[in-house]
């Protein structure tokens, strides 16, 4: 079995705890206007990930799954030491679930911790399937009104938030994660209401912060795309712990990241 992969990053430190190698898998459900990776899009949309011989982008190799565990374990005793692993993204890297299944497997039976970088947009059953081996998943909540989640987005959130609520049912862990996109996802109405809503679970559930930068910008220049929401201003640091301590107002424990 091969996994179609179009980045691989080692010595990452904001992708979950500790020292870590990403891995990024092609493909992705959904069509955010500042997708930060849009190279993990291009040129799969009319293919499926088993017959993409003459479609795939030639950013994109091919691994088997003992390939890629051998890249993994090189840095095995950076892992140890630091309390890191495997961080495993995207694209959506459960749109791969079988190969993931594979890999997250082959890393557990090397005491390697894992996480899942996800966007929420897939079958449950994926979750069900991988939940067990993920240490960790980074959940990405990004819009929480609905039809504003599909303008910006491509897609309703009710099964992003079904999914959610389904790995607090088994007891996972994870983060949220909440991009902030300038008058778009940092607004407060929609921070409060991804806050009230994470009150619900009886759990304190850290949220990660992501300030917006630029690089996608740049990438969507590179692959000659137009970029939808043209070039914004990036967040101050005087307005982004403006918004740390609003979300931690409610309660979340939230951190600015990346």
């Amino acid at each position: 079995m091969l996994g179609y992969i179009f980045d691989i990053k080692k010595f990452a430190i904001h992708d979950g705890p500790g020292i870590r190698t990403t891995i990024f898998l092609k493909g992705c459900p959904l069509k955010c206007w500042w997708c930060h990776n849009p190279e993990s899009l291009k040129e799969i949309n009319n293919c499926t990930l088993n017959n993409c011989e003459d479609s795939i982008s030639n950013i994109t190799k091919k691994y088997s799954v003992d390939d890629l565990l051998d890249i993994i374990l090189k840095d095995q005793i950076f892992y140890d030491e630091s309390g890191g692993g495997v961080t495993f993204s995207g694209g959506e890297p459960l749109i791969q679930v079988d190969y993931l299944i594979k890999v997250l497997s082959e890393c557990k039976k090397n005491y390697i911790t894992t996480t899942v970088d996800t966007c929420g947009h897939v079958p449950t059953e994926s979750f069900k399937k991988v939940h067990k081996n993920t240490d960790l998943f980074l959940y990405d909540l990004k819009l929480f009104d609905d039809e504003l989640h599909k303008k910006y987005i491509g897609v309703s959130n009710e099964l992003i938030k079904t999914n959610l609520e389904y790995l607090y049912s088994v007891n996972a862990n994870f983060r949220i994660r909440v991009p902030l996109i300038p008058g778009i996802t940092d607004t407060e109405e929609n921070l409060s209401s991804i806050s009230n809503y994470l009150l619900k679970f009886n759990k304190v559930i850290p949220m990660d912060l992501l300030p917006y930068n630029k690089l996608s910008e740049d990438k969507y220049r590179r692959l000659n795309q137009e970029a939808r929401l043209g070039s914004l201003v990036t967040q101050t640091d005087k307005k982004l712990i403006e918004i740390k301590n609003f979300v931690k107002s409610f309660g979340i424990n939230a951190e600015l990241n990346g």
